[in-house]
């Protein structure tokens, strides 16, 4: 059965960025809980050529209603012109689990929806 919440990647290139990040999502309640995974190496291409980086992957467990706030409140932390942001759907999961998830983020959203940018989402 779907849920009301979302995970969300995010990559980022040091320690400083992933806590500045995990502290803001928290401490705002768009987030109940953020893994950091170090030691990921990603591969990609930028400005016509192949880059390799070391990374940490940020596992971000939020609600779908908090999708625009999770990326506006990564973007104002993370140090690249294109943060990785991806959601994806948590179709189940156990129950009491959910629930504290869903008793550690907020609600709805801070952001206008009259706001330019929102897909009322």
């Amino acid at each position: 059965m779907p849920t009301p919440y979302n995970i969300c990647l995010v990559t980022v290139g040091d320690k400083k960025t992933a806590s500045a990040i995990t502290d803001a999502l928290l401490k705002e309640k768009l987030a109940a809980c953020v893994s950091a995974v170090p030691g990921l190496v990603s591969t990609y291409r930028w400005k016509g050529k192949i880059e390799r980086s070391s990374e940490i992957l940020l596992i971000i467990k939020t609600r779908k209603a908090l999708r625009e706030d999770v990326m506006q409140a990564v973007r104002g932390k993370h140090p690249y012109s294109v943060p990785e942001m991806l959601f994806f759907d948590i179709e189940n999961g156990g129950k009491d689990y959910l629930n504290w998830l869903g008793a550690n983020t907020l609600f709805t959203t801070n952001i206008p929806k009259d706001r330019p940018g929102n897909n009322g989402l």
